[in-house]
């Protein structure tokens, strides 16, 4: 059995370039700073094609059924959308609509979003946390919100958003050990027993 933590990624935007997974991408650097990790990156502009006409999971075709049975297996889930009319996007949730209800049970989810200014910042909190509180996934404590000024085009420059990604990364691991881990990870990356 593997001692990596198997972390997957969703990527909630439709367009490259992408400030949303921008800090996707920056999340899973800093935790694979921190602890083994292998990445399982889903972005749903990739697959929209295929998951957009699929009415019941049935329909989805073999690459996008490959997505949602990683988001299944995951040991970590990183959920990231961007703000559309102050919630996630829509195929942002039809892709969870298709994950099966139980499949989620007590894995970690570290959530982020990104948007056009700080208003948006709660859509963490009142949008995303209830919807993998359904799951009954465990949503960490810290999440990462981003707004267009935390960029230079589309790479980071606000060191204040470079210290949440880091403080929630941080705040992550001691979640991590209590969540579905593979039996032989390494415990004492934080001390945990």
């Amino acid at each position: 059995m593997s001692n990596r933590l198997k972390v997957v990624a969703v990527s909630g935007g439709l367009q490259r370039p992408s400030r949303t997974l921008v800090v996707v991408e920056r999340v899973l650097a800093a935790l694979g700073d921190a602890v083994p990790v292998d990445t399982h990156l889903i972005e749903l502009g990739e697959i929209a094609p295929g998951l957009a006409g699929a009415v019941r999971r049935a329909h989805v075709p073999a690459d996008v059924e490959a997505h949602i049975e990683a988001i299944e297996s995951a040991d970590l889930l990183i959920a990231a959308s961007p703000v559309y009319r102050a919630s996630y996007m829509g195929l942002f949730k039809h892709l969870f609509d298709l994950v099966h209800h139980e499949a989620l049970f007590d894995v970690p989810v570290l959530l982020a979003a990104t948007g056009g200014s700080d208003r948006h910042a709660l859509v963490i909190d009142h949008q995303l946390r209830p919807l993998f509180s359904f799951f009954q996934a465990r949503t960490l404590p810290i999440g990462v919100y981003a707004s267009e000024a935390d960029f230079s085009g589309y790479a980071i420059s606000n060191p204040a958003l470079e210290e949440r990604i880091q403080l929630a990364v941080s705040r992550a691991l001691p979640w991590l050990h209590a969540g579905r881990l593979p039996a032989s990870f390494p415990r004492a990356a934080t001390g945990a027993a």
